[in-house]
């Protein structure tokens, strides 16, 4: 039997595992797009474009997966299969109607809910105590195509972001395996979404890390674990002023009376703890603007500050 062709889209550790297990299968991966690797996201995440470099694989990255040139040479590729993995482009429906067999896409999620961009992010900004993966059938409007198949996730108390990447990464990959004979054979499930239970998450800017003392501490503290390193990181202030909230946790039921944004205690060698609007906030490690990141109880101390005022 001839094996199938693939056209792989994917970038990011979660594409690069998705590819290095279909090549480890011998599948015949007939081109790679993704996108150049950019220096600004920093170094922690594995190359698609270097994986398809080592193996000789075509690899286009181009600034629109829909230029004319891009659909022309795939077609000419003639794929069976196409499946994004972490890939940011939406494919058009040029794109969607080359493969012969199906267009896949896995996404971050337990669709209908977290369709777009940054859906890890969003559910530990949310308090979301699950999420999982999907395999989906790609059409033109994001995430919103027919199930394969899910996998739940639980999500930890202590879970940040990228502790719950690397767990979705490898449920991730396996349901890949375990899904795409049967979408080959035809045999695979194709469920429609209930799109009246769908919901979209945009894409997350620096900006959107910013902290309100006035919050739950709840929900400081899933800020913080949404969007801490590599991600740009929760914070509180402007300017000068800017105070980085690198790590930390709730400690819901705590009271004191105070104001939201008080400094409660100073507590050696664990962070400092901090009023919010229910609840109080540990925060063991922060960074202020232009400085290095510091246990937060050091960096209370270096600045004279003393319980009963005012972070």
């Amino acid at each position: 039997m001839t094996p199938a062709r693939w056209v792989v889209f994917a970038y990011h550790t979660f594409g690069a595992r998705a590819l290095d297990a279909l090549l480890a299968r011998d599948e015949a991966v007939v081109a790679v797009v993704t996108h150049p690797d950019d220096p600004a996201e920093g170094d922690w995440f594995e190359s698609v474009a270097e994986l398809a470099r080592i193996h000789k694989i075509p690899c286009l990255a181009p600034a629109s997966p829909n230029l004319p040139g891009v659909v022309e040479t795939l077609r000419g590729l003639a794929p069976d299969l196409i499946v994004s993995v972490w890939y940011r482009r939406l494919l058009g429906p040029e794109l969607l109607a080359l493969p012969r067999v199906a267009a896949l896409n896995l996404h971050g999620s337990l669709l209908p809910a977290y369709r777009g961009r940054a859906p890890l992010n969003w559910v530990l900004v949310n308090g979301e105590r699950r999420t999982g993966v999907t395999l989906h059938h790609m059409t033109v409007e994001a995430d919103a195509g027919d199930i394969v198949a899910q996998r739940p996730i639980d999500i930890e108390p202590d879970d940040t972001a990228v502790t719950l990447y690397t767990r979705m990464v490898k449920v991730g990959v396996d349901l890949l395996l375990e899904s795409y004979p049967a979408v080959l054979a035809g045999t695979a499930p194709r469920t429609p979404q209930d799109h009246a239970h769908a919901t979209v998450v945009p894409r997350r800017r620096p900006e959107d890390g910013r902290v309100d003392w006035g919050w739950p501490a709840t929900r400081i503290g899933d800020m913080i674990r949404a969007v801490t390193h590599p991600y740009p990181g929760a914070f509180v202030g402007d300017g000068p002023g800017r105070l980085w909230l690198w790590a930390g946790s709730p400690i819901p039921h705590a009271s004191s009376g105070a104001v939201p944004g008080t400094l409660i205690d100073i507590v050696p060698s664990r962070g400092i703890t901090i009023m919010t609007g229910a609840g109080v906030v540990l925060i063991t490690r922060v960074q202020s603007a232009g400085g290095v990141e510091e246990p937060a109880d050091a960096w209370a101390l270096r600045r004279g500050l003393r319980p009963g005022k005012l972070v």
